[in-house]
C-alpha cells in the first residue's frame, strides 16, 4: 500500500529431499543421444539423392531430418532444464514421460508417409501437449486449461482428418507421396481438402481467431510451456509443407494462406502492446510469428516457413526458460522508460533494415528480380526495421556506440538467416511443389502495401489514440476466466 515501505523477503526454494529422478535422468540422455543421431543423419542425407523409406509407412526426406534434429534438440533443452525445475515433485516421472512421448510423437509426425499415421500422430501430439498444460492436477486452473486446449486440438484433428478421408476418395491413395502423385488440376474437392487443412494449420498454430488455446495455457509448467511456443505450434507450418501439391493446387488458397497469416502477424503484434506480464506477452508475441510463417508459406516460400519457425523455435525456447529473469524487480517509478526518437536513429533504422534486405537477397538470391521474391526481402526488410528500433529505443551505452553496433549485430544475424535459410532450401529440394514460389500479381501487391501500412501505423504508435481500440485489443488477448490464476496463493506450493 502506499506509503509503507517494509521490504518484501524471497526466500530461495528449498532443496529437494528426495534424490533425482532415474525416469528424468535416463530419458534426458537419451534424447540427447537421439539428437547426436539426428545429426549424423542430417549428414548422411546431405550426400543421399533420395529419400529412404518404408514403403507405405514412413518416408525420410530432407523435411524429416532437419526437424528431427531441431526437435531432439529442443527436447533435450527442455529435458535438461526440467530436471532441476521439476526436481522434488511427486509428479516428476509422469511430466518427463509426457515430454519424451510428446517429442517421439513429433518425430513420427515429420516421417510419417501414411495419412492414417500422420492423422493419428497429430492427434497424439495435440492429446500430449494438452496432457502437460494441464499437468498440476491440483490446479483447477491447470484442467480448464487442459480441457480447452484439448477442444481445440480435437477440433484440429477432425479438420485434418476430414481433409485426409476426401484426399483419399479424391485420389484413391492412402500415403502422402501417392496424394502428391495423383494431384492434377482444382477440383471441388482438392479445395475443400485444402480449405481444411488451412484451418487445422491455424488451430494448431494459435493464429487469429484461435489463439485464446494459447494465451490460456500459461498454467503449464515453464518447460512445457517452452516446447509448446518453440515446437508444437509449428506443426500448422509441417502441416502446410508436407502438403504442399494440395494447398498449392489452386491460387485462391495461397492468397488465402497468405492473407490470414498477414492478419495473425500484424494482430500478434498489437496484441503484444498491451500485455502487461512477460509470458502473456511472450504469447502474443508467437501468435504473430506463427502468422509470418504461415504467410511464407502462403507465398510459396515454403523452405522459408521452414527456416522460420526453427529459428523462432530456439529464440522462444530460450524466452521462455529465461522468463523470470525478465521481471523487473522494482518499483513502477524506478522503470525506464522509452526515449524518444530523433532524426540519427530513424537513419540508422532505416539504413540497417535496407542492408538486412540487401544482404538477405544477395546470398540467397531472392528479390533480385521482379517476383514474390521481393515480397519475401520485404518482409526481412521490416523484420530488421522491429528489431533494429527495439535495440535503439532503450539503453544506457552512448548513442554512438549504440548506432555503431546495431549494425554489426543485425547483418551478420541476417547473414546468419540467409545461411541457414540455404541449408534448408537445399534438404527440401526433393519434396513435390515446395520449390515454386506463386507469381507476383496485382492482389499480393495490394496485400503488401495494406500490411506495409499497417505494420507503420502500428509502429508509429497511433493506434494507441483510441481508447476503443485498447479496450478491444485488452479483451482480444484475455484468456477464458475459468483459467486464470489470480491469487498467489492459489499456486504457492510451500
Amino acid at each position: 500500500m502506499t506509503g509503507q515501505h517494509q521490504p518484501t523477503t524471497v526466500g530461495q526454494l528449498p532443496t529437494p529431499t528426495t534424490t533425482d529422478s532415474r525416469v528424468a535422468g535416463a530419458l534426458t540422455r537419451v534424447v540427447w543421444a537421439l539428437w547426436i543421431v539426428s545429426l549424423a543423419v542430417v549428414a548422411v542425407r546431405f550426400g543421399a539423392n533420395e529419400a529412404w523409406a518404408v514403403s507405405g509407412l514412413v518416408a525420410v526426406d530432407g523435411l524429416t531430418v532437419v526437424m528431427w534434429a531441431s526437435v531432439t534438440f529442443l527436447s533435450g533443452i527442455v529435458h535438461s532444464y526440467s530436471r532441476r525445475y521439476m526436481a522434488g515433485s511427486e509428479t516428476v516421472d509422469r511430466f518427463f514421460a509426457a515430454v519424451f512421448a510428446f517429442t517421439l510423437v513429433v518425430m513420427v509426425l515429420v516421417a510419417a508417409d501414411s495419412m492414417l499415421l500422420f492423422g493419428l500422430s497429430w492427434l497424439a501430439m495435440g492429446l500430449l501437449m494438452a496432457e502437460l498444460i494441464g499437468h498440476v492436477d491440483d490446479w483447477p486452473q491447470a484442467r480448464a486449461a487442459s480441457t480447452l486446449a484439448r477442444r481445440y486440438f480435437l477440433a484440429s484433428s477432425v479438420a485434418l482428418g476430414g481433409s485426409l478421408a476426401v484426399l483419399w476418395v479424391e485420389t484413391g491413395a492412402t500415403t502422402i507421396s501417392g496424394v502428391a502423385a495423383n494431384v492434377g488440376k482444382p477440383t471441388t474437392a482438392l479445395v475443400i481438402a485444402a480449405a481444411g487443412l488451412v484451418l487445422a494449420a491455424m488451430v494448431q498454430s494459435a493464429l487469429v481467431p484461435f489463439h485464446t488455446w494459447l494465451l490460456s495455457s500459461m498454467t503449464a509448467p515453464t518447460p512445457a510451456s517452452a516446447l509448446m511456443h518453440a515446437g508444437f505450434v509449428n506443426a500448422g507450418g509441417i502441416l502446410l509443407v508436407r502438403f504442399a501439391p494440395v494447398v498449392t493446387v489452386d491460387a485462391g488458397i495461397m492468397l488465402a494462406i497468405m492473407v490470414v497469416g498477414a492478419t495473425s502477424a500484424l494482430l500478434g503484434k498489437l496484441l503484444k502492446t498491451v500485455q502487461t506480464d512477460v509470458k502473456g506477452g511472450l504469447g502474443c508475441s508467437t501468435v504473430g510469428q506463427m502468422g509470418f510463417m504461415i504467410l511464407q508459406a502462403g507465398l510459396g516460400f515454403f523452405a522459408a516457413a521452414v527456416t522460420h519457425l526453427i529459428l523462432h523455435g530456439f529464440y522462444k525456447a530460450y524466452q521462455f526458460l529465461s522468463s523470470g529473469s525478465q521481471v523487473d524487480h522494482e518499483s513502477p517509478a524506478a522503470t525506464k522508460t522509452a526515449r524518444s526518437s530523433g532524426p540519427v536513429e530513424y537513419l540508422v533504422i532505416a539504413v540497417t533494415g535496407l542492408a538486412g534486405g540487401a544482404v538477405f537477397a544477395l546470398l540467397t538470391g531472392k528479390g533480385t528480380k521482379l517476383g514474390g521474391g521481393l515480397l519475401l526481402t520485404a518482409l526481412v526488410v521490416l523484420t530488421v526495421l522491429h528489431a533494429t528500433r527495439e535495440l535503439t529505443a532503450y539503453g544506457s551505452l552512448p548513442a554512438t556506440v549504440r548506432y555503431g553496433a546495431v549494425p554489426l549485430v543485425a547483418l551478420p544475424a541476417i547473414a546468419a538467416y540467409a545461411g541457414v535459410y540455404r541449408i534448408v532450401d537445399g534438404l527440401l529440394a526433393d519434396l513435390p511443389a515446395v520449390g515454386e514460389p506463386m507469381p507476383l500479381t496485382a492482389v499480393h501487391v495490394v496485400v503488401a502495401g495494406a500490411f506495409l501500412v499497417a505494420y507503420l501505423v502500428i509502429e508509429s504508435g497511433v493506434y494507441r489514440r483510441s481508447t476503443r481500440l485498447y479496450v478491444a485489443f485488452v479483451n482480444a488477448t484475455q484468456p477464458a476466466s475459468e483459467t486464470l490464476l489470480t491469487s498467489t496463493e492459489d499456486y504457492n506450493e510451500y
